[in-house]
């Protein structure tokens, strides 16, 4: 961080441009450059008023003026970032994201908040096509690219269809991977909808309130019976959602 520190070492306070248009323009023509990549970390408010002699109102404007052009992120609790491009999601597909983040020559990790067996409710169990009440698996983890978190899975499994779900280790890799090494869907649904996530959400995707979410639900099945239901919730600013397809493949009605 201190040789990204040492980029700012012109700004000067008798220059006849503002403080804050100065860091703006450093910040820029670092990006504009490629010297400072997609998805780097920025110094802090505290590191850069330290490192100037500003005041944070003064890095705010900068950093604020920034982030509304889309040239950097600012995520809650982490930092401010190179803006990357939103990652795209398949709406068709079946993807696994740490193949997604490694092919972007980031690093995935996962953080496994539950893995257990529990009773399907209501809604679990008419989704599942199940008696309420049935034990079922759930899997729920936060996904993330580099320290950046960038899904929230809660994935619920038809113990009947894949018994050994529960046992496997998803620290090691995802659900998703696991599931595809053991069986292709006969049939696939998939709904989307834009959300306002709910504090806890908000806390684990690292969003500042008020931030709208991406919402993919999708049910799979394999000879006539459910086997998986998972939620997939992105924060809106860094994902799309989105397919493309061979038209002959599907009938236009």
């Amino acid at each position: 961080m201190s040789a990204i520190l040492d980029s700012f070492d012109d700004i000067s306070k008798g220059a006849p441009e503002p403080i804050y248009q100065q860091i703006k323009n450093t910040i820029q023509q670092h990006i504009a450059s490629g010297e400072w990549e997609a998805g780097q970390k920025l110094p802090s408010e505290n590191e850069l008023v330290a490192a100037l002699k500003v005041s944070r109102m003064t890095i705010n404007r900068a950093l604020s003026e920034l982030t509304q052009e889309g040239l950097i992120k600012r995520v809650h609790g982490l930092g401010s970032f190179v803006a990357e491009r939103p990652r795209h999601a398949s709406l068709i597909e079946l993807q696994d994201i740490a193949l997604e983040v490694a092919r972007d020559g980031k690093q995935h990790r996962s953080w496994i908040l539950r893995q257990l067996t529990m009773p399907a409710d209501v809604h679990i169990a008419a989704q599942l096509e199940l008696p309420i009440g049935s034990q079922v698996f759930h899997l729920s983890a936060v996904h993330y690219q580099d320290d950046l978190p960038i899904q929230l899975e809660s994935r619920y499994v038809n113990p009947a269809a894949m018994p050994h779900f529960i046992e496997q280790d998803f620290n090691r890799m995802t659900a998703t991977a696991y599931l595809l090494e053991q069986f292709k869907p006969d049939e696939m649904e998939h709904r989307v909808s834009a959300m306002m996530p709910d504090v806890q959400s908000c806390e684990l995707l690292a969003m500042q309130a008020g931030q709208p979410c991406l919402q993919l639900t999708r049910r799979t099945w394999r000879q006539q019976q459910v086997v998986t239901y998972v939620t997939l919730t992105y924060p809106g600013d860094r994902y799309e959602l989105g397919a493309r397809y061979a038209t002959n493949e599907y009938q236009l009605r």
